[in-house]
């Protein structure tokens, strides 16, 4: 089983004029400590259940571009990209250029997106959940087609190019793999299985994983498409402390429990065996130096050693 880490917080000690020494060492020691891959969110302003939206946000692809210039395995990719923030045909741009960047280490998250309040905020239109997700599923041809030899125009019922040219294209092949976000079983995972390379659960507990799993199966089986094609990737909060007790003053919303490291390699096992393939997790307390070591110490060595359920 892989493990990577999500970083969707960064108020940290210092502000903002340590934050890129900050993040830039977390990026590094996530590296070092044998992570898969390293995802930030992509948003405008801080969501709800992780902290006020005045809290520090920075913008998702300049972060993993400097993540990208610091390390040189881990994999790199927003957690996820909303259709509407961007351009399409620029967002596929700024993909390829961080693969390009990265020598072939990034994924293409992305999701149908949800936070109204910011798209108003920083004057970003915000059309109808049904438009939205058309939008959405055009992306993922107009992807296709951006990275494939076919420089001819796009013409979808939104969206529209007159030429997508893209050069310098992906170094991976056929191109980045493509997540996309979120749990609805009727419109989401039909994209994931028509379109997707990966999908992500939240890890609210492993029935509901195991639930939702099988439905993408039944997805997959629809079109004809083989499940075994799609990595399932899971997302979990996790704040681990030595004894399991929460430590006093620690920035986390109180809904994250502490778990002790066995604990948590008991939490990856469970998903492990509903059919994960790839843990990803945040952790409140990952600014700190020596954040890492507990993981690698207990955790690392044991999940890596898990098989997913059917691989």
């Amino acid at each position: 089983m892989k493990l990577g880490l999500q970083v969707p917080f960064f108020t940290w000690p210092g502000g903002p004029a340590k934050l890129g020494e900050t993040f830039g060492r977390i990026a590094q020691d996530a590296e070092a400590a044998g992570l898969e891959s390293l995802w930030v969110m992509d948003h405008f302003f801080q969501i709800r259940g992780v902290g006020p939206k005045e809290l520090d946000m920075l913008e998702g692809y300049t972060t993993l571009g400097y993540a990208a210039a610091l390390t040189k395995r881990i994999k790199l990719g927003t957690m996820v990209t909303g259709i509407t923030y961007r351009y399409p045909g620029l967002l596929i741009k700024t993909v390829t250029t961080l693969d390009v960047l990265s020598a072939g280490r990034a994924y293409f998250g992305v999701g149908a997106a949800w936070n109204e309040e910011e798209h108003n905020g920083l004057g970003v239109p915000y059309p109808p959940l049904k438009q939205r997700f058309q939008m959405l599923e055009e992306t993922l041809q107009m992807a296709q087609q951006m990275w494939s030899e076919n420089n001819g125009p796009f013409e979808g019922e939104h969206l529209h190019l007159g030429e997508t040219l893209n050069v310098p294209n992906t170094l991976q092949e056929p191109h980045p793999p493509i997540l996309i976000g979120g749990t609805g079983e009727e419109k989401t995972f039909r994209l994931i299985a028509k379109y997707g390379d990966a999908c992500n659960i939240f890890a609210r507990d492993p029935d509901f994983v195991r639930q939702k799993y099988a439905v993408l199966q039944q997805r997959c089986e629809e079109i004809g498409r083989p499940y075994s094609e799609i990595e399932k990737t899971t997302l979990s909060s996790i704040l681990m402390t030595k004894d399991g007790q929460r430590p006093a003053g620690i920035q986390a919303p109180e809904w994250i429990q502490a778990m002790t490291p066995q604990q948590v390699i008991e939490h990856f096992h469970q998903l492990a065996e509903a059919g994960t393939d790839h843990g990803i997790f945040n952790a409140p307390g990952v600014e700190a130096p020596d954040f890492f070591e507990l993981w690698t110490q207990e955790v690392i060595p044991a999940v890596e050693k898990l098989v997913p359920a059917g691989r």
